[in-house]
């Protein structure tokens, strides 16, 4: 499943709010240097869906496409 994701570093929450089946607003804690919202992205999301999570376009940018793998 391919989904479109907007992220917000440095909020201060870790909240995940699902816009519709195919995109979702994610807060994140980290600052968005050295690929650690990046991380927290993958982790929360993995959480979420506890599936194995990947992503396939946006890692420089807020506007991510990720793969959520079976």
């Amino acid at each position: 499943m391919i989904i479109k994701v907007k992220v917000y570093p440095s909020s201060g929450k870790e909240e995940i709010v699902k816009i519709n089946e195919k995109e979702y607003k994610v807060y994140l804690k980290k600052p968005p240097e050295d690929n650690k919202a990046n991380i927290e992205l993958i982790k929360i999301l993995k959480k979420y869906f506890l599936k194995n999570i990947r992503i396939i376009k946006g890692l420089r940018s807020r506007n991510k496409i990720i793969e959520v793998m079976d």
